[in-house]
């Protein structure tokens, strides 16, 4: 028989003071940790370490909303590269090729909001020597 943890019905975040939790440095492009994880959604935080390069999710759409730092991002076309800054909000569906080259003040940090769920190993690379999904994300603890 299993047991399933019981989910809560509602919760509150911090997600400003979640994301000053990181670690200073990380072995993958990035660190999150979810808040939600549910099949329809997924909420985290994560904090990028390098820029990340031209990729794309299979399964879901993505919200990101700027918690900290500046950096510059592209989506859809290298020619939309555009500076981000503390209370953006970045969007973009499924498939869509997105990237950030520029990481301009650190610590960059998001609110990202995935519909339905993105599963982490859910990342395809435009150029496949760009990384994998191992190289890419990682747990914070």
């Amino acid at each position: 028989m299993t047991t399933q943890k019981a989910r809560p019905a509602f919760a509150r975040f911090d997600p400003l003071a979640i994301s000053r939790e990181f670690p200073p440095t990380a072995k993958t492009l990035l660190l999150d940790t979810y808040l939600t994880d549910e099949p329809r959604s997924s909420a985290r935080v994560f904090r990028v370490y390098r820029g990340a390069p031209a990729h794309y999710h299979e399964g879901s759409d993505e919200y990101l909303y700027v918690l900290s730092g500046r950096g510059a991002f592209w989506m859809n076309d290298p020619s939309d590269l555009r500076e981000f800054r503390p209370d953006d909000l970045l969007f973009f569906r499924r498939r869509i090729v997105h990237a950030l080259p520029d990481m301009l003040e650190e610590p960059i940090a998001f609110l990202s909001v995935d519909a339905p769920r993105r599963d982490p190993k859910d990342i395809v690379f435009v150029d496949p020597k760009d990384g994998a999904p191992e190289s890419f994300i990682g747990a914070a603890h």
